[in-house]
Parts: C-alpha cells; structure tokens; sequence
C-alpha cells in the first residue's frame, strides 16, 4: 500500500510538469559544475537470514544445562519503516553523467521473529539503529525533453552505527532476555532509478533504490536468539525524494 501511494503521487508529479515546456526552469542547476540540495527518504528495512543447519535445535544453558526456549519453528525477519535527512552535492562529470556525494542521518529499526513449536511462545528482537549514511553513486542520465529526464543510479556506501550502547547492554539480563547485536561498520552496495522534474526555481527527484549489506551484520553471542543465525545481510528499500 505505501508503494503504490509514492508511485500515484510520482506518476501526478510526472504528469503535472510535463504540461509545462519551459526548458529553462530548473534554475539552470545543471549547467553548475557543482550543485548542492537536500533529501527526505523513506526507508524499508529487513533481513536476508543464513540459519545454520542445526538451527531448530534447543539452545542449553552452559551454566546448569537446562534448555531455555523450546525447539524453533521458524525465523523471519519483517520489513520495518523508517526515515531519513540528508544532503546532496552534485559533480556534473558531462551532459549526462554525474557524481553524488549523498550523507544522511537514517533511523530505521529491524526485527527478527521468533516461533517455537509451542504456539503460546513467541519473540521478537528489535535491533535498534540509528545509521550515518555515506553513499556515493555515480547517477547516469537520459537527455532531457523539456522538463524531464530519467536516470540510473549505482554505487556503495560506507555506514556507522551510531545508536547509544546503552540501548544494547544486555550484561546483565538473563539468557532469555539477550539482545541479537550488529556491527558498528556497514558496507553497502546499492541501484536505483529515478526522475529529474524541473520546477522554476528548482529539480525534484523522485528516486527509488535498493540497497544490500556486502557482508553479515551479525555479532555472533551465544545466547539462545543469535545462536541459531549463521548470517545476517541487511536489505533496504528506499524512496528519496531530492531537492536541488
């Protein structure tokens, strides 16, 4: 339902500017060898989840050998929203390439789902994140007709963690009660498409991208939720829209 409410305001956007041919709207922004503008971003955040092979086993505690939760049924991980703000700076390298440079302060939580073969039991972890974002992508462009132009976007991202470790302190809490951790670093590679949409004084882009974890976020502990993960990679959908 959120998709197709983006996509129904995008296709009106689209259809509205398209009206207009004015060629010199858009505040000649693409002329600049460097232009600069800001971004409000949706975010789809989930998990691609390794199990390993003995996974539905019992975990058992180490200390007096009792088993903590009953056999697993299943792991899943649910997709879950979030947001972000950022900046833009643009190296115009020709007619129709460019360089971006898109830093932004991302705040999306994940959750893995937990079920036992006991139907009364479930669990959910939330792993909490609050992510400095430093994507840069080399965005190719169509030639534009009057105020529109289409393009594609690719590259990698380096993202830190910066959620409070108190939040994820679990020292103290029993084994029933552990947090599932990730690491502080990321590592992204990400594609996308989107639309340059020339207004007077400005451009719109409305932009949609996937991005994926090169390597499992995971901390593996020994507890009974990160025990049964061999890996988890992180996965992310997101509509941006860019003011420049």
């Amino acid at each position: 339902m959120i998709i197709r409410f983006y996509l129904t305001i995008l296709i009106s956007i689209i259809s509205g500017v398209t009206v207009f041919g004015q060629n010199s709207w858009g505040g000649g922004v693409d002329d600049d060898p460097f232009h600069f503008g800001f971004t409000f971003q949706y975010i789809s955040s989930e998990y691609k989840i390794v199990k390993k092979p003995d996974w539905r086993a019992p975990f058992i505690d180490p200390e007096d050998g009792s088993q903590v939760k009953p056999d697993l049924y299943s792991i899943s991980s649910p997709t879950s929203p979030g947001f972000g703000l950022g900046f833009v700076s643009n190296y115009r390298m020709g007619k129709n390439a460019d360089l971006r440079f898109t830093p932004a302060l991302i705040f999306s939580d994940r959750f893995i789902d937990y079920r036992y073969e006991d139907p009364e039991e479930f669990k959910q972890q939330r792993i909490q994140s609050t992510l400095v974002d430093f994507p840069l992508g080399i965005k190719i462009k169509s030639d534009r007709r009057k105020n529109f132009r289409a393009y594609w976007i690719g590259g990698a991202k380096y993202s830190i963690d910066i959620v409070s470790k108190k939040k994820t302190n679990d020292e103290d809490n029993i084994l029933s009660e552990k947090f599932v951790k990730n690491t502080r670093n990321i590592l992204w590679y990400e594609t996308g498409i989107g639309f340059d949409l020339y207004f007077e004084f400005f451009k719109l882009s409305p932009e949609i991208k996937l991005s994926n974890s090169f390597k499992s976020v995971l901390r593996p502990e020994e507890h009974p939720y990160s025990a049964p993960l061999d890996k988890l990679f992180l996965r992310n959908f997101q509509f941006s829209l860019y003011f420049e």
